[in-house]
Order: structure tokens, then C-alpha cells, then sequence
């Protein structure tokens, strides 16, 4: 006998269907007392279609609910790592010392953000890291980098304070003691931070600069060591072997990838590169943002959400911001805008200075020099765009090329090593001869890896000399530097001295020190 099934009865989704399917040709519909089955049944091989189409109709049932099933976990796990995150980030006020910027949309606005590192290993946990000359609480701003995301997602700048920089400080109101801050004339711009946290910063940057900053990110020493593990290491290059006792940097001459402790030492140091001090250092810190933006960019990381919420987990752990940048998605849509942008469209400079008349080993804002920077950024404009022409006269019939002054030293007693790090295997020797022809029959060749900034170092003795290399090729004062090693000079030929005579200047002039993240830097020893 047949057995009937009725969709209230059915023990299976197949049963469900056929019970409620069409008549097919063998046989007629529910009403008339026999089923698609039935008919099916009675009359040997007709119509197979009829079952084959139930069995189908039953197996999307069955993989619509599994598809189902599966979407609902995916949104709650999301929701679930999305509320982690959000539990993960402290919040302090954005700005202590004025009016607040309005709200900004993160995906369509212009969008700057000012990145502190602090001298602490404090994280959000409160537990102390160690350290016995660290502070415990907010400290010092270690690291002092705004960011700034152009409209069109074009372009990134990050313009790296030195922390001896000397600004006007307003006064700001401690949020959880209550007390505020004296205004001064000139503070040491680092010092912001333990006068009421990041948002003393915040205000005393946008009164620098005439900028609105819209969110900042205060990360300690974990953030960097955590961040640096996660990414897998990230590649820095230097010129010679590092062993400095004072930060626990040891590293290799040439490429080697740092993470954890070594990380943080690179980024730390103020003894092993370029003049010994806050400069040399700055550059090392850009040198490595600059390929940890290669790697992430080479590996899809902004776009692969597995890596994506790795790296966000390590940060959020270690992070304190402003409310409006608490939300993870706030986060995410930052990493969207950031994942197409071109290498060479994110610069790094650092806000041209001076020293302080007053003591030489503080420095202030060179204001002419750091007009057209401000500028760009308040325009939304990359610094590697070119600038807007401005209306010049026209030279003077007697107006002719400047050419450098004849030094005040014999060329001929100037021993100069020409060392040739650009990707022309030739391009030392035509150095060589430039040299030659300018009475520097010292001058000799020699091969190195790539760099991409032209660099003068001098010996004692050979200032003078350094000074009529860099007149004669264009080199910015901030690219050369003494050198306890140096026996004469040497000049490092870089990418932006490929060719010509001259060394290539950036469209805002040479008077910003930085580069391009797609530009691999090594950096020179600072000799002591």
C-alpha cells in the first residue's frame, strides 16, 4: 500500500514537497486522492523529471537554511569581535585648549589625525611594563606624527614634531584632576601630554599649525612591540653595524627585519643615526612607517579581514583616543581609504625648525619654511602635488644663473669618496668626473645599495668643502652632516642625483626632510 504524507506530516523536507507538488502525468493532485509519487509508483519509469525536481526543490531547501545558518553566525561573530575591539580602547577628550573640530565624515572628508607615542609602557590594563627610567603615567610624547587623509584618497602626509621643538602652549584644564596648565610663551611641545593628556596636544598643534586636528591616537610601548610581532617584522635598512647600549639596538649592516623589543629600539634611539639626536632619529621612525606601509600594502593586509582585525586587536589593546574615533567602524573606514592609496602619494616630513638662539639643543618652528607645509595641508593639497603657480616678474636682461661661489679651500687637497647609490652601475664615474672637472682630483668612485636621498658627511676639517659640494649640487643643509668617520668627504649619490647635476627638489622645496613611502632609506651611523 502507498503510503500518503501531508506537509503537516511530513518527515522530511523531500516529503514536505512532494506532498504538496503538482499532478504530473501518471497521475492526478492531492484533490483527486493520489500524489505526483503515487503516479509515479504506478506507472514504471514514467516521467522521472517529476521526482527529480522534488529531490532539487528539497536539497535548495536544505541549502538555503545551511546558507542561512551560516550568515546569522558570521554576523554574530562580527558583532561579537566588533564589541571586543569597542571594549579594548580607552577615550580622552580631543582638544583641552579650544574649540573642538566639527564632525567629519571618516570615509569623505579631509581627515587629520594626530599620532602619539608615549615615553611609558603603561597600557590600557595599567599594568607596568618596566623600565626604571619610564614613567608610569601619561609621560612624555615620544612620537609626535599628524596624519592627514586628503578628500580625494589620493594622498597621505605625515608630518613628524620633533619633541626639543619650542611652541606657544595654551593652558589646558586636566580632565581628571581638575587643574589647569599655565599658558607659556615657549614649552617643549612633548611636555603637552602631562598637562591634561593628549588633547594639550591637540590644542597646541592646531594653534601651530592653523589646523583643526579631527581625532588622535595615543599608543605606548606595547602598541609598537604587539603591532611590530603581528605584522611579522617589518624591514629596515642600515648603512653600517648598530650596537647601542643605550636603547638595546643591535642590528647588521644592511636589511634586516625587526619586531617586538628590536622594533621599538629602532624607533627609539637617539644615538645611532645621523647627527646623534632627535633629527636622525625622526628619519628612522619615517624609514620605518614608510616600509611597514610597503608591507602592508604588498600583503593586501587593509583588505583581508582576518589580518585586518589581528592588527586592530593588537592596537585597540594598546590605544587611547578621542570618543568620536572609539567605534571600530570608525577604524575600519580609515583602512579602507588608506588601502588604494599610491606609495609614492604618502610623504613623510618633519616641520622644518631652527635652533632656539637662546640654547642650541632646544629647536623653533621655521616659520618661512613652514608656511607652504601648513598651507598644503589646510588646502587639502599632497605634498607631492605640485604647489599652485604663483605670479612671478620676469628676470632681467643682466639676471643670470646663480653658480656657486669659489670655496675658500683648495679642491685639489679634498679627498672625496663618491659612493654610488643609485641603480646606474655608471653613475659614480660621471660623479667622479663632475668632481674632477670642478678641481677635486681626489675625488673616487665607489658602489653601494640603493638610497634615495643624496647625503654629504664630513670629517674634521672639511666644512667648508662639504658646504661648496652641497652649493654645487643642490643638497639641503639638512643632508649634511659631520661625521666622527669620515676621512675627507663623503658624498652618497642618491635616486634624487641619478642624473644631471643637480639634486631633484621636491614641489615644496628642499627645505622639508623626508621621503616617500615607496622609497627605500638606509640610515647612516651617527658615528658616536
Amino acid at each position: 500500500m502507498t503510503r500518503r504524507t501531508s506537509p503537516e506530516g511530513a518527515d522530511s523536507a523531500s516529503d514536505a514537497l512532494s506532498a504538496t507538488a503538482p499532478a504530473t502525468a501518471g497521475g492526478t493532485n492531492a484533490v483527486g486522492g493520489t500524489n505526483a509519487a503515487d503516479g509515479m509508483n504506478a506507472v514504471e519509469g514514467a516521467h522521472p523529471a517529476g521526482r527529480h525536481l522534488g529531490n532539487a526543490r528539497g536539497r535548495l531547501r536544505v541549502v538555503a537554511i545551511v546558507v542561512a545558518s551560516v550568515l546569522v553566525a558570521a554576523v554574530a561573530f562580527v558583532a561579537v569581535q566588533v564589541f571586543r575591539l569597542q571594549s579594548n580602547v580607552a577615550t580622552m577628550p580631543l582638544n583641552l585648549g579650544g574649540e573642538s573640530a566639527l564632525p567629519v565624515d571618516s570615509s569623505t572628508d579631509p581627515l587629520q589625525i594626530l599620532i602619539l607615542g608615549t615615553d611609558t609602557r603603561t597600557g590600557n590594563s595599567g599594568e607596568f611594563i618596566g623600565g626604571e627610567d619610564l614613567s608610569s603615567g601619561e609621560g612624555n610624547s615620544d612620537v609626535m606624527m599628524l596624519v592627514t587623509l586628503s578628500a580625494d584618497r589620493e594622498d597621505v602626509t605625515v608630518v613628524s614634531f620633533p619633541r626639543d621643538l619650542l611652541v606657544p602652549l595654551p593652558s589646558c584644564t586636566n580632565p581628571e584632576t581638575g587643574e589647569s596648565s599655565q599658558e607659556m610663551d615657549l614649552g617643549q611641545l612633548n611636555g603637552a601630554l602631562q598637562e591634561g593628556g593628549p588633547g594639550c596636544t591637540v590644542a597646541a598643534i592646531n594653534n601651530l599649525t592653523g589646523l583643526s586636528i579631527d581625532h588622535f591616537m595615543m599608543a605606548d610601548f606595547n602598541a609598537v612591540k604587539e603591532l611590530s610581532s603581528t605584522l611579522g617584522g617589518v624591514e629596515v635598512c642600515v648603512e653600517e653595524p648598530v650596537d647601542d647600549e643605550y636603547s638595546g639596538l643591535s642590528l647588521p649592516a644592511g636589511t634586516s627585519e625587526v619586531e617586538g623589543d628590536q622594533a621599538l629600539a629602532f624607533l627609539r634611539t637617539r644615538h645611532s643615526f645621523g647627527d646623534g639626536g632627535d633629527t636622525g632619529r625622526i628619519a628612522a621612525q619615517q624609514s620605518f612607517m614608510a616600509s611597514m606601509a610597503r608591507k602592508v600594502q604588498a600583503e593586501g593586509t587593509l583588505t583581508n579581514l582576518p589580518k585586518l582585525y589581528a592588527i586592530a586587536d593588537t592596537i585597540t589593546r594598546n590605544l587611547t583616543v578621542d570618543e568620536g574615533l572609539s567605534r571600530p567602524t570608525e577604524l575600519l573606514k580609515i583602512a579602507d581609504r588608506m588601502k588604494a592609496v599610491d606609495l609614492g602619494n604618502i610623504a613623510f616630513v618633519t616641520v622644518p625648525t631652527e635652533p632656539w638662539v637662546e640654547d642650541p639643543n632646544r629647536l623653533v618652528l621655521d616659520e618661512e619654511g613652514a608656511a607652504p607645509l601648513f598651507e598644503a595641508l589646510r588646502e587639502d593639497r599632497g605634498l607631492t602635488e605640485e604647489a599652485p603657480e604663483a605670479s612671478t616678474p620676469a628676470p632681467s636682461a643682466s639676471s643670470a644663473p646663480a653658480t656657486p661661489e669659489a670655496p675658500a679651500i683648495d679642491p685639489a687637497t679634498v679627498p672625496v669618496l663618491v659612493i654610488n647609490a643609485t641603480t646606474d652601475a655608471d653613475r659614480a664615474v660621471e660623479v667622479q668626473q663632475i668632481l674632477v672637472d670642478a678641481g677635486y682630483s681626489q675625488a673616487t668612485p665607489y658602489e653601494s645599495v640603493p638610497a634615495e636621498t643624496t647625503q654629504i658627511l664630513f670629517g674634521t676639517g672639511y666644512d667648508a668643502a662639504a658646504a661648496d659640494l652641497a652649493a654645487r649640487f643642490g643638497v639641503p643643509a639638512s643632508q649634511v652632516q659631520f661625521s666622527g668617520t669620515a676621512v675627507g668627504i663623503e658624498l652618497l649619490v642618491g635616486a634624487d642625483l641619478a642624473s644631471g647635476s643637480r639634486v631633484v627638489v621636491p614641489p615644496l622645496g628642499s627645505e622639508l626632510q623626508g621621503q616617500t613611502a615607496d622609497q627605500v632609506t638606509c640610515q647612516a651611523s651617527s658615528g658616536f
